[in-house]
């Protein structure tokens, strides 16, 4: 007797799970997993761990790490996740820093708090120009761009600090750098409230809406009427304002700019990366990327507990990110 072919012998009305479908569920199930299991590991190897101190600071140090990476997170969702030839910003922790630098230096010459900080949100939102006027109208790799800018960001940076650590007290610091009446950092207030307002425009908006067609099918975006270059480029101002706005998160929490911001870049990669497993369709949203930046940050603070090198650290970002990157490639082409 020939037997039925699959889809005849198949239940009406069931479909068997394939690679596509199922692939995203393992991923997420397996990050959540791995996200308790550290959690646990951490909290019973150092009786620090689970004290309400240290888990606030957590939530502080990720606020930094938090804002970058949504402003990759919009260049990538805009671009697409093609690392090369698709959206990818690495000047983010040079216009971090350089905005931190200008805000510092400002701050302590005696200009008004408006000055400050309003020189330092025009350094991002520059940096930002230049990228989407290089990337869209030149035509650059934004690989290549973005790495042009990082360095200009970087000698600017070196410029107004002369390579000197300027330590700042203003209101401005003085408030993201405190906690609520609870205790709890008002830092970890910024990155949560900034959060949710990036989640509501990036999925209940039509530019949202617009900036995922754009970045999953540019062509058929274009043929439906979006103009892919102005989306395109105006999530690299964004992404260069929320640089800016991360330098003015460092200089609160430190209490002084930061020389070390190009530490910033693989962390900024591998939260925007790692974020991809938290959905549903393997692509970058800004949801994810704020479970990856507190795990980030979780793990960071629990190897600093454990006197464990920081470049374990590095290298478990690094990995994992590759984990990432390779599993949605495979699956882009199932």
């Amino acid at each position: 007797m020939t037997p039925l072919p699959i889809e005849q012998a198949t239940p009406q009305g069931f479909r068997r799970p394939d690679l596509e479908t199922l692939l995203p569920s393992v991923l997420r199930a397996g990050a959540l997993l791995l996200f308790v299991a550290i959690f646990l590991f951490f909290a019973a190897s150092s009786p620090l761990f689970l004290l309400p101190g240290n888990l606030l600071s957590i939530a502080s140090q990720s606020a930094i790490l938090g804002v970058l990476a949504f402003g990759l997170t919009l260049v990538v969702i805009a671009g697409g996740d093609n690392a090369l030839a698709g959206g990818i910003d690495l000047s983010l922790p040079a216009t971090m820093g350089l905005a931190a630098a200008i805000y510092a230096s400002l701050s302590q010459a005696g200009q008004p708090e408006a000055v400050s900080i309003g020189a330092a949100l025009a350094a991002g939102l520059g940096i930002g120009i230049v990228n989407a006027f290089s990337v869209t109208l030149i035509g650059m790799l934004p690989l290549l761009a973005t790495l042009a800018t990082m360095t200009i960001a970087t000698g600017l940076e070196q410029i107004v600090t002369k390579n000197a650590t300027i330590l700042v007290e203003t209101p401005l610091t003085t408030f993201l750098g405190g906690t609520d009446g609870f205790g709890f950092p008002i830092l970890a207030y910024a990155l949560l409230i900034t959060g949710a307002v990036l989640i509501l425009v990036t999925r209940h908006t039509p530019l949202g809406l617009n900036l995922h067609a754009v970045g999953g099918n540019p062509l058929a975006a274009r043929a439906a009427g979006l103009n892919v270059s102005v989306h395109i480029a105006g999530a690299y101002i964004a992404s260069g304002l929320s640089g800016a706005v991360g330098g003015l998160f460092s200089i609160a929490f430190l209490g002084a700019n930061s020389n070390g911001s190009s530490e910033m870049l693989l962390p900024v990669i591998a939260a925007t990366f790692l974020g991809v497993i938290f959905s549903r369709r393997l692509i970058a949203t800004i949801a994810g990327t704020l479970l990856a930046s507190l795990f980030i940050g979780m793990l960071t603070n629990g190897f600093q507990l454990l006197n464990v090198s920081s470049y374990w650290v590095s290298g478990i970002q690094g990995a994992l990110t590759l984990l990432v990157v390779a599993v949605t490639s495979v699956r882009s082409k199932v």
